[in-house]
């Protein structure tokens, strides 16, 4: 891959620090930039992590590929929660073979069209801020050069991210990027839910997961049931 096709990858990352506090969608134009630069990618996501159940899309180069991140937070596993947990890539040139790794995720990808997948955390030195995640729709690995640069994006992206968090630090702005697909309301309901039952965030948060799992929702979906009290904090208890 020549010089001139990188650019506009380079481009869209360098721009993510250029505001202080902005709330744009730089981190979608880079994974659009991704799709674009990178011939055997079919998706991208950017995800900021921060533990088991903190967590945002920033960037999806498609609806598709939200989805896919929300898949990964219902159930708590994939690639991208192994290479934030981990702090190193997690590369996976066929799903297929890895459903015994990830049986939860993995038949949702598959489901999905998704046939690859690789993601590469997000990080500088110890501090670790989430993942950039790479998707095929055919098995396959990627190319040496395009795995290079892979990483280089992931890096330049972490850099770029703790760069604009500081400044907005520095200026007294809030830090806070605008998501293409937000969790808040799975954080209210699992508020709602460990003050109901008197259990610990994490307690309500697992108790969240296992009925949307159980039920082959996604975690958000039956955050908003709860919030919209169609689905009685009893039925949660256990």
């Amino acid at each position: 891959m020549d010089g001139r096709r990188r650019r506009p990858l380079w481009r869209a990352i360098a721009s993510a620090a250029e505001v202080a506090g902005r709330r744009d969608s730089w981190a979608q134009t880079v994974c659009l930039a991704c799709v674009e630069t990178l011939g055997q990618v079919d998706a991208a996501i950017l995800a900021l992590r921060g533990g088991s159940h903190a967590e945002e899309v920033l960037g999806a180069s498609e609806q598709g590929a939200a989805d896919l991140a929300e898949a990964q937070y219902t159930v708590g596993e994939g690639p991208g929660v192994e290479a934030f947990t981990s702090g190193s890539p997690v590369l996976v040139p066929d799903l297929n073979i890895e459903q015994v790794r990830w049986p939860g995720f993995a038949q949702a990808a598959l489901a999905s069209g998704v046939a690859a997948m690789f993601a590469f955390p997000l990080q500088l030195g110890a501090i670790r801020l989430g993942t950039l995640e790479l998707i095929r729709h055919s098995p396959g690995g990627l190319p040496s050069d395009e795995l290079r640069d892979a990483v280089l994006a992931a890096d330049l992206g972490a850099a770029a991210l703790l760069r604009q968090a500081r400044s907005a630090e520095a200026e007294g702005h809030e830090f806070a990027p605008e998501p293409v697909r937000s969790y808040q309301d799975v954080n209210v309901a699992t508020g709602m839910l460990a003050a109901q039952l008197h259990i610990g965030l994490d307690d309500a948060f697992t108790r969240l997961r296992a009925h949307a799992y159980s039920r082959n929702r996604s975690i958000l979906e039956v955050a908003r049931d709860v919030l919209k009290r169609r689905i009685v904090l009893d039925e949660l208890a256990e």
